[in-house]
């Protein structure tokens, strides 16, 4: 590989981006809650289905994902395509109740419907989930993604792994957290959309290329070769359908994986802080909508790849020097080295740290958004000014960005990145949806409901996460006994029974009223539901295409 070339073409892209992104954000007023934390409230269709999907599709997918893919096949497309059923939810169920709220977080919500303990507890319960988890795991992804695809052993002439490790992650981390502190969610949008495009097309080239690749391999010319290369060699990785012993087995996409879907689209700070900053509930709805078609074509970028690379890597067709074997993680780097033109390598490295970026300071905002309102002037300094709660939140936010990038490197031990990632997720995803959930359909659930759901919930879950881990009497480890999503989904059951339970003994004396806030408007999108039909539809087609479900009776 041209080092060179590779080292100026990233540069440049990844300036590029940042002279942009400045241009085009400079003189915002982003000095107040609402400027700062929402984007004054302004954001289009364009702008947030471009920032829901980089803030999503970070390294933890382009690395995580096809690294599973690498190892399981086009069953994990499941994180990408169940995705589009619940952005239709957040469509039409979740996001107008939002809106008619003015919230800026979820946990505001929660004082809005069950009182300020919620409030609080919910806010603690998603910075410790960020900080300890999220962040961390998305500078891991980048930097393995980073390394691999530069190939930073030649560039830098450091051969120790770890030592690479530590700085590419510093340098992703470095960037994002400039991102995040100094500019607000508006910048991280246009950034996100700059960075959008270079992602789709470069995502698409690299399973371009590596097609022609597979079809070389296979004797063969051009893409249709390819496939007909996958076809032919490698058929058991081209099923829809996860066998009990794949990472998603297909009965339990119904259960934990349909849920942690809709906490991650439709209640995660994260995620929605763009759809909050709409401009109205219009482009709100068609900005998620338009995310869902986005994520109809993710598996072409995010699973068939990782297909690839086990078909070229793991048959003998190419050589991935050493000792010949190649780790699921290091999979799509490896890929993207190998078949991807040399004058192209640094434009996509540079989309890939755009790609990290966006993720790292989606959350790292989130993370300030939620100390700064819901801790620091919602529990500490409630009489705080806003240029005071925005600065409070920014030193908050350094730290956090710090301690994340010492914790990221520790994170190298990890067997599947995604598939821990989704499992671990689930010990706050749960309680926190099923108390919105049941707090938006039930008018007389009480605050101590929604507080029993939510840290009876993390407690419960995180019991028997241990027990799965330490306990050497397999009886006791029901996680793995009956599936970690099955489990996931009984234990929501278990979540909404006990909020009833309590709800039964003391209701509310009076049914909440869920007033509107007048923030934006809340007329909806009249193609709303037609275009959700469509989706769901289409969503079924592609399972049924691919669909052999001989693999359930392994």
């Amino acid at each position: 590989m041209n080092v060179s070339l590779a080292l100026f073409s990233f540069l440049f892209f990844t300036a590029l981006v940042g002279v942009l992104t400045w241009f085009f954000a400079r003189g915002k007023e982003i000095s107040s809650n609402e400027g700062f934390f929402l984007a004054g409230r302004s954001l289009t269709f364009p702008f947030i289905a471009a920032s829901l999907l980089l803030t999503n599709l970070s390294t933890e997918q382009l690395v995580g994902l096809n690294g599973d893919g690498f190892t399981a096949g086009l069953s994990v497309m499941v994180w990408e395509v169940v995705a589009v059923i619940t952005l239709v939810l957040m469509a039409l169920f979740f996001l107008p109740r939002f809106l008619k709220s003015g919230i800026t977080t979820v946990p505001d919500f929660l004082e809005i419907r069950f009182g300020r303990s919620a409030r609080i507890v919910c806010s603690v319960i998603f910075l410790l989930a960020y900080m300890l988890q999220l962040l961390p795991i998305i500078l891991y992804t980048g930097a393995v993604g980073l390394t691999g695809i530069l190939d930073l052993t030649k560039l830098t002439g450091i051969e120790d792994e770890s030592t690479l490790l530590w700085m590419s992650v510093w340098i992703v981390g470095v960037i994002g957290m400039i991102y995040a502190l100094f500019g607000g969610l508006r910048s991280i949008v246009i950034s996100d959309l700059l960075n959008g495009i270079g992602l789709l097309t470069g995502g698409l080239m690299i399973t371009w290329f590596g097609l022609r690749a597979c079809g070389m391999a296979n004797g063969g010319e051009g893409i249709l070769a390819g496939l007909t290369a996958l076809k032919e060699n490698v058929p058991e990785h081209l099923n829809s359908i996860g066998g009990p012993r794949d990472p998603v087995p297909f009965w339990q996409i119904f259960t934990g994986v349909f849920l942690i879907n809709a906490f991650y689209w439709c209640t995660n700070q994260q995620i929605i802080q763009r759809t909050l900053g709409a401009s109205s509930l219009k482009e709100g709805q068609k900005g998620v909508l338009l995310t869902g078609f986005l994520k109809l074509i993710g598996p072409l970028y995010l699973v068939l790849p990782g297909i690839m690379a086990y078909y070229l890597y793991s048959t003998g067709n190419l050589d991935v020097g050493g000792d010949g074997t190649l780790r699921s993680v290091d999979a799509y780097g490896t890929l993207v080295r190998n078949v991807l033109p040399e004058c192209l390598t640094g434009f996509f490295a540079a989309v890939m740290v755009g790609a990290v970026l966006s993720s790292f300071n989606s959350a790292l905002n989130s993370t300030c958004t939620l100390f700064s309102l819901n801790i620091y002037k919602g529990l500490i300094k409630p009489d705080a000014s806003d240029n005071e709660t925005v600065r409070v939140g920014k030193y908050f936010g350094f730290l956090i960005a710090v301690g994340a990038m010492l914790v990221a490197p520790q994170l190298a031990a990890t067997k599947s990145i995604f598939t821990y990632l989704q499992e671990v997720n689930g010990i706050y995803f749960i309680p926190i949806f099923a108390v919105v959930l049941i707090g938006l359909l039930h008018k007389r659930v009480p605050q101590a409901a929604a507080n029993v759901g939510l840290v009876g919930g993390v407690i419960f879950i995180s019991v028997f996460y241990l027990i799965k881990a330490f306990a050497k009497d397999g009886a006791l480890d029901i996680v793995s006994r009956i599936g970690t999503y099955h489990f996931l989904g009984a234990a929501f059951v278990i979540i909404v029974l006990a909020m009833f339970a309590v709800t039964a003994v003391w209701p509310l004396k009076e049914a909440w009223q869920h007033k509107y806030s007048g923030d934006v408007d809340i007329t909806p999108w009249k193609g709303t539901v037609p275009v959700s039909l469509f989706l769901i539809i289409f969503v079924i087609v592609i399972y049924g295409i691919f669909a052999d479900f001989s693999v359930l009776s392994e």
